[in-house]
């Protein structure tokens, strides 16, 4: 890993970067990588959350903090003029896709309006040399003709992934019209060390087990998910990032970012189990709603045009959030 970090340091070292969702998932570990790096951080946090891995770390001490929206366009108008940002990665979003069934205009909000009106900043920003949009496999929507590829159009159907077809398209059109240097990111679900989410399956999953009790499964199990690292999802970010200042064409572009592999929930969940020494039987609940059953992704293109490949294999990947929730779990307990 350090070779990796000391190749990115001449870029990083001092350089103003704007992160919106650091408090999240990813943002967490993007933050700890982007210091590690050298870089000269900005965060922008709407919410206080003592137990995000941002805070529990140390590491929100070391960076430049902005409270406040992401739909606050004057706002970040604001910080990416004062502070003179360079880089910009884009998190922030409502992750939750039971949230986003129960409470879709709070989402929509987030995830597109916050969108525009970021990119709307960049716009008017001339410092901003670099943007980095997440975006998701569920802007996909469901589809016949699995693994979506790129080309694959995008045409979600539900709440949270019709937000994120939009911030999508959104991100897209800035650069098209605008000639506004973005690359957009599609991950598969991201899992790890601090995620607080606990209806979420990787950490609902381990903390049952810690706690000595079944293991929920929302769904009925069958449901085939594309899960990704978190600290993969970090050194992504950083790297479409590093990526697009040296090939400005890459610009409006948007990049799969998977192991390409197909796991159904229930086997998930049962290689957490074995993992963690546990004889537990799931509880299958079969409750969900407004979900797509069968997504995962091709990376060809970041392999091909990026030379990128996944740092972690999911079992390595899982070892790591296995401990980090063992840990957190006995801290916090």
């Amino acid at each position: 890993m350090s070779s990796t970090r000391n190749s990115l340091q001449p870029f990083w070292r001092d350089r103003p970067t704007f992160v919106t969702g650091a408090t999240g998932l990813v943002g967490s570990w993007l933050v700890r990588r982007l210091l590690a790096a050298g870089a000269d951080v900005v965060c922008l946090v709407r919410d206080w959350v003592p137990q995000s891995e941002l805070v529990r770390s140390g590491d929100l001490g070391r960076v430049k903090v902005v409270r406040g929206d992401v739909r606050d366009q004057a706002l970040l108008e604001r910080v990416l003029g004062e502070y003179e940002i360079t880089t910009v990665i884009h998190l922030a979003a409502q992750t939750i896709v039971g949230i986003a069934n129960r409470n879709p205009i709070s989402t929509f909000e987030t995830n597109i309006q916050g969108t525009w009106a970021l990119l709307e900043a960049c716009r008017r920003t001339p410092s901003v040399a670099q943007i980095v949009v997440a975006s998701s496999d569920k802007a996909y929507g469901d589809q016949e003709i699995l693994p979506y590829h790129e080309s694959t159009p995008l045409q979600g159907q539900h709440p949270y992934d019709v937000s994120k077809s939009c911030a999508d398209l959104i991100a897209a059109t800035y650069a098209k019209s605008y000639q506004l240097p973005v690359v957009i990111t599609r991950c598969g679900n991201f899992y790890g060390g601090g995620d607080l989410n606990w209806n979420r399956v990787v950490p609902g999953t381990i903390r049952s087990i810690l706690r000595g009790e079944r293991p929920i499964i929302r769904s009925d199990g069958s449901y085939i998910r594309d899960y990704f690292y978190v600290e993969d999802g970090a050194h992504v970010y950083m790297t479409l990032a590093e990526q697009l200042a040296q090939r400005p064409e890459l610009s409006g572009e948007a990049f799969n970012f998977s192991n390409e592999i197909q796991v159904t929930v229930i086997d998930l969940v049962q290689r957490i189990i074995r993992m963690m020494d546990s004889d537990l039987v799931p509880d299958i609940r079969n409750q969900a709603s407004n979900e797509i059953r069968h997504q995962y992704l091709s990376a060809a293109k970041a392999r091909t045009l990026l030379g990128w490949s996944p740092l972690y294999t999911l079992d390595a990947g899982l070892a790591q959030t296995i401990a980090w929730y063992t840990h957190f779990l006995e801290t916090v307990s």
